[in-house]
């Protein structure tokens, strides 16, 4: 589970380090500060469902859009494949072939479902930043083509600073800082159109932006779509609709 939805409280008790969609600056008076002082917390096995609407075992995963929880009502979420306990999953797949199922029978127009690569740091930026001790294991060190400024943490700093609570989301909000990476998107789609689309990137790696020139940085931050599939005759519409699970194969080359 990415850091962004977990629970951030200060790491010698339980207050919180952020709470609805701000710091709290008593915790969080800088970015350095904020980030030896608070934690990122772990997800208890029964969290996982009750209040990320996630559940899934070795095969399969099942993602809920709207969950309401004890304590708050959760919108999405986003997920990684772990290749063990404090390491992600790193694709390597020149040559290869990539497969998955997906069921797009709960997903109607207006919603979005996404598989997506992006060019993370294979520990989360633990070995690299020393603020950093959480790691891939709770799910630091996301980027994309982007360059998202609602990151919480990006290299191992606290996007505190300049802060500014979204108007349309109670938790979220956006900071000085963005983190950008090169994103290969495998799959976005509901049951009415899919999207397979490439947002190369000029730099290798993760690299963190600040303020408005995150717009600038040399990634593909419009969409650049190798395929489109869209539904736009009646035909084609009753057969999406009737059809539960669409099965994509990916023959990547170079």
């Amino acid at each position: 589970m990415d850091a962004n939805w977990r629970w951030l409280h200060d790491k010698n008790g339980y207050n919180n380090c952020y709470t609805g969609a701000s710091w709290d600056p008593k915790e969080c008076p800088d970015a350095d500060t904020c980030a030896k002082q608070c934690a990122v917390d772990g997800v208890p096995q029964d969290e996982w469902k009750n209040t990320y609407g996630v559940t899934g075992d070795a095969d399969t995963l099942d993602l809920g859009f709207l969950t309401r929880g004890s304590y708050a009502t959760n919108v999405g979420s986003r997920t990684f494949m772990m290749a063990s306990p404090d390491k992600y999953e790193m694709f390597k797949l020149k040559n290869k072939e990539f497969t998955f199922d997906v069921d797009v029978s709960n997903m109607p127009c207006g919603i979005n479902g996404a598989l997506y690569f992006v060019e993370m740091q294979e520990d989360g930026g633990k070995s690299e930043y020393t603020n950093d001790q959480a790691g891939a294991a709770y799910g630091t060190g996301y980027c994309d083509a982007q360059c998202p400024q609602d990151i919480k943490f990006i290299d191992g700093k606290a996007n505190s600073v300049g802060w500014n609570p979204s108007k349309t989301d109670p938790n979220a909000g956006t900071g000085e800082f963005g983190s950008c990476c090169a994103e290969m998107d495998i799959w976005e789609a509901n049951n009415m159109a899919q999207a397979f689309t490439a947002h190369p990137c000029q730099v290798d790696g993760q690299l963190m932006c600040k303020g408005l020139p995150c717009g600038d940085v040399p990634t593909d931050t419009m969409v650049s779509a190798i395929k489109m599939v869209a539904i736009t005759t009646h035909t084609e519409l009753v057969s999406k609709i009737s059809m539960v699970q669409t099965r994509l194969l990916i023959p990547p080359s170079q």
